[in-house]
């Protein structure tokens, strides 16, 4: 009787949960339509010029007209697969580095007042060097996207690598563990909540950085969108462009947390 009863609570406790659950999607989606809406009016009622501020009917036809022509899957295709290949530069570089600063006191000593600087550094001021070395191709908005990313990678994954117990190293060296065993047993195992968040901080990261790249040298992707639409003044196609950059960056991070759900056991 008493195994029934707290089966039945608990029970009871992960309904209460789903509903919490349901109900917080619910109103973040109600969120959502609420601020379109508002959107919507005021510029319906022009009480502020939809030239200026657009609509979100403006905006799905934009879309719809980007989609019609074909433009829009390429200009979407070509920031995707630099993003993309920026951030996983970014982070394999990035969690390589952090492993051999881990490795090494001396060099991590050596090193890291320079990743500090570098972190600090406004990237956007070696645009023209990059222009320089890579050109206006996709090349050069892969290696902002890449400089944007990889010094936080290298951080955090440092600052994870760090963190593990220093008792359970000194316990697996007692056992006789050599330093590659405490760091593929040890070190790498207990980083893996650190490389999640890693993860989700690169994704903005990257989206940052090939954007960036594309406001300095790009002839396609959502950035030269943005930058061509403020240019012409075309609000509808800024407004677009960077929509679909949200859902795109969104889309990115949903991956990330279904895989931190996978590798992550709470």
């Amino acid at each position: 009787m008493k195994k029934a009863e707290i089966s039945r609570e608990h029970a009871l406790y992960l309904r209460g949960l789903k509903r919490k659950s349901v109900l917080v999607q619910v109103l973040r989606a109600g969120v959502l339509i609420l601020i379109l809406g508002i959107w919507e009016l005021i510029a319906a009622t022009e009480l502020v010029d939809p030239f200026i501020i657009s609509s979100p009917s403006r905006v799905a036809r934009m879309i719809a007209s980007l989609a019609a022509d074909g433009s829009l899957f390429y200009h979407v295709g070509t920031t995707l697969w630099e993003t993309l290949a920026g951030f996983a530069v970014a982070v394999v570089l990035g969690t390589g580095i952090a492993l051999l600063l881990w490795w090494s006191e001396g060099a991590r000593r050596v090193l890291e007042p320079y990743i500090v600087v570098l972190n600090s550094l406004p990237k956007i001021a070696l645009g023209p060097c990059i222009i320089i070395w890579f050109g206006s191709g996709s090349s050069a908005i892969v290696f902002m996207t890449v400089l944007v990313g990889i010094i936080v990678a290298i951080m955090h994954m440092l600052g994870g690598f760090m963190a593990t117990d220093k008792n359970k190293i000194l316990l697996l060296e007692s056992m006789g563990a050599g330093k590659l065993q405490v760091l593929t047993k040890l070190v790498i195992p207990s980083a893996v909540p650190q490389f999640i968040g890693m993860l989700k901080i690169s994704v903005g990261m990257a989206w940052i950085g090939s954007i960036m790249g594309e406001y300095i040298a790009s002839k396609a992707g959502l950035g030269y969108l943005i930058v061509y639409g403020g240019q012409v003044m075309r609000l509808d196609l800024v407004m677009a462009a960077t929509f679909i950059l949200c859902v795109l960056a969104a889309g990115m991070y949903a991956l990330v947390a279904l895989a931190e759900k996978l590798l992550v056991k709470k």
